[in-house]
């Protein structure tokens, strides 16, 4: 039997006490009977029980006892429904044509006066492939129900699955926009407190000088921050605070110059404020590839390249000394910066290379700029 649970006493109750009403109006409608009549009655009511659990076993323990009496007749055809709704079609075409032969059988020792064989013959056979027909279409219903059932509790899986798997990426990307942007604030308010430290004689403006930067770095640094927390959070530009301009680039690499670090530029970008679907990429590029630099290459001087157009491709090329071996980086890095700005790079339809060849280390990003 396939789908067997544990059935209700409801389904007990209701499934036993028809059995014995239908077999209690089976003997009143055939009085006188003898004693064959009543035990094969009791009888039948007990296969009722049985096939509660397993209705292949109790449907054809009920049609033998069909054979010798017509008092069996309810329990057996109510086990041919329930084999044909519970169990395999298969089981239940062999109940009901054990049914069938076991009521033609039925006739020759308890013909009906009102019917001749032919006709009783077709009733039975018309009577269990209904029931066949009736049990087997409830029993599709069942395992359709079930199967829909099954299907929703995956959906629910998979859509839970999902949801976790987008809060990861959510998480992930907010990590990687607080390492471009706290880095580079950073990178700078370190600059400065490590010449507050080893100048301690420094001129009481330049010291003041160094302190306000620090407080500044570290207000931007908070204030960028929320920026990138509303970007994720709503998905545009202006979550951003707004869109980038080329004096947003160029303000990055004043910074760079005031924290002492020399920058030579080639600026030939056509258009002053950059498209949405690139500017805040190219800003996090240059502002990676400035941070990486005063990391690595402390006041050295770094050669930035900006060229594009509308319709073309925007280019943004860095290059730098490579820090002799054994020179320390002024800030440690993760190493996670070029993995996050890579995906960046990528998801806004560009390319980002970087290596380093001849004692330089070049980082260049090419972006679609649609027109």
């Amino acid at each position: 039997m396939t789908g067997r649970r544990k059935p209700r006493p409801c389904e007990v109750t209701s499934l036993v006490g028809g059995v014995a009403v239908l077999t209690a109006l089976s003997l009143w409608s055939r009085e006188p009977n003898g004693p064959l009549a009543y035990a094969v009655a009791v009888l039948s009511v007990g296969t009722a029980f049985v096939q509660v659990w397993r209705p292949d076993t109790g449907a054809f323990a009920a049609t033998v006892l069909a054979v010798l009496s017509p008092a069996a007749t309810p329990a057996a055809t109510v086990g041919a429904l329930q084999t044909a709704w519970r169990g395999r079609f298969r089981t239940a075409v062999a109940v009901a044509a054990a049914g069938i032969l076991a009521h033609l059988l039925q006739w020759r020792w308890h013909p009906n006066p009102a019917l001749d064989f032919d006709w009783w013959a077709i009733l039975v056979v018309v009577s269990y492939v209904a029931l066949l027909g009736w049990g087997a279409l409830a029993n599709a219903r069942r395992r359709l129900l079930i199967s829909l059932r099954e299907r929703a509790e995956r959906a629910e899986t998979e859509q839970g699955r999902r949801v976790a798997e987008a809060r990861a990426a959510e998480r992930r990307a907010l990590a990687r926009d607080m390492h471009d942007v706290l880095a580079n604030r950073l990178s700078l308010v370190a600059t400065y407190a490590g010449a507050l430290e080893f100048r301690p004689d420094a001129p009481p403006e330049k010291v003041a000088m160094a302190a306000g930067v620090v407080r500044d770095g570290v207000h931007q640094a908070l204030d960028e921050l929320r920026q990138v927390i509303g970007l994720l959070h709503e998905g545009d530009e202006a979550g951003a605070g707004g869109p980038v301009t080329v004096a947003d680039l160029h303000g990055l690499i004043e910074e760079s110059r005031a924290a002492g670090q020399p920058v030579e530029v080639s600026d030939e970008l056509s258009g002053e404020v950059l498209p949405p679907s690139i500017g805040r990429t190219v800003f996090r590029v240059l502002q990676e590839g400035l941070t990486n630099a005063r990391k690595h290459a402390a006041g050295r001087q770094v050669e930035v390249s900006l060229s594009g157009a509308p319709g073309t491709e925007l280019v943004v090329e860095l290059a730098n000394p490579i820090p002799a071996q054994g020179d320390a980086p002024i800030v440690a890095g993760s190493g996670l910066g070029l993995v996050g700005l890579t995906e960046r790079v990528r998801l806004a339809g560009g390319r980002l290379d970087h290596d380093g060849i001849d004692g330089r280390f070049r980082l260049r990003a090419r972006l679609p700029w649609p027109t």
